[in-house]
């Protein structure tokens, strides 16, 4: 949110409940009333979109809009720690929520039943101060990615694949965006691929964290940097990103 928007305030069941990280040097009680201020969207709610949601109910964010269509499969509850096994068949959002609501009830939350798309996009960001994609599809992510560059909206993007993870954040007028990174959807990219859950779980977590510090201008967010982590040999190291200069989408907005 704005850093000129009045920030709410909290209450003394808040500060308890927040009081080990509202002692974080830099974050403190400013940075708790700023996650409470603020709305973030999330791309699907499964076993990565789902830590990212579970993670910043947690941390207090005030609300969520989720999106994510489809009814819960045996083969999503290797990852997806945010349904159950009785829940198999049914609304898979629905499951979300009310997971979500349990572990915090003042959150609001704005969630449809659907993927992201070129129709939905821009109302969907337009709700949000912040979006974190999520989406397997490139379909969805360049919707996301097109909504968030008109709406100056910044975007955490996350991604992985067998034992790799990969993220990095786009903000508009000062960074590429993915279509500086991705100009083409690839051509051998399909739906389901190769993961171990953990895997999922450990970059939500990373991007549950660079949503934080956005939000509330703790420490460095990984603006022009694209994390690559390698959990089977536990290697990480970032490479710098630069945009490109005849990107159709960001490059007349983006300050070379």
């Amino acid at each position: 949110m704005s850093k000129t928007t009045a920030l709410p305030g909290l209450t003394e069941f808040e500060r308890e409940v927040y009081s080990w990280q509202t002692t974080v040097p830099g974050f403190g009680e400013e940075g708790q009333r700023r996650l409470k201020g603020a709305t973030v969207m999330i791309s699907r709610i499964g076993g990565l979109g789902g830590l990212v949601a579970f993670e910043l109910a947690a941390a207090g964010v005030g609300r969520l809009v989720l999106a994510h269509g489809g009814n819960l499969k045996p083969s999503d509850l290797n990852r997806q720690l945010l349904m159950r096994h009785d829940a198999i068949g049914q609304v898979r959002i629905e499951t979300a929520v009310q997971m979500l609501k349990g572990l915090n009830p003042r959150i609001e939350i704005f969630s449809v039943p659907e993927n992201v798309s070129e129709s939905n996009a821009s109302e969907l960001v337009a709700k949000s101060d912040l979006v974190v994609d999520c989406a397997p599809l490139f379909e969805e992510r360049y919707a996301m990615n097109d909504a968030c560059v008109r709406l100056s909206k910044p975007m955490v993007e996350c991604a992985m694949f067998e034992t790799e993870a990969h993220i990095t954040s786009f903000a508009p007028g000062k960074t590429g965006c993915l279509r500086c990174l991705y100009p083409e959807k690839p051509d051998d990219w399909k739906r389901r691929f190769p993961v171990i859950g953990a895997v999922s779980g450990m970059v939500g977590c990373l991007g549950a964290m660079e949503a934080i510090k956005i939000l509330t201008g703790l420490g460095q967010p990984l603006y022009k940097r694209l994390l690559n982590c390698d959990l089977r040999s536990m290697s990480f190291h970032s490479v710098n990103l630069k945009p490109i200069k005849d990107c159709k989408l960001c490059s007349k907005t983006v300050n070379y």
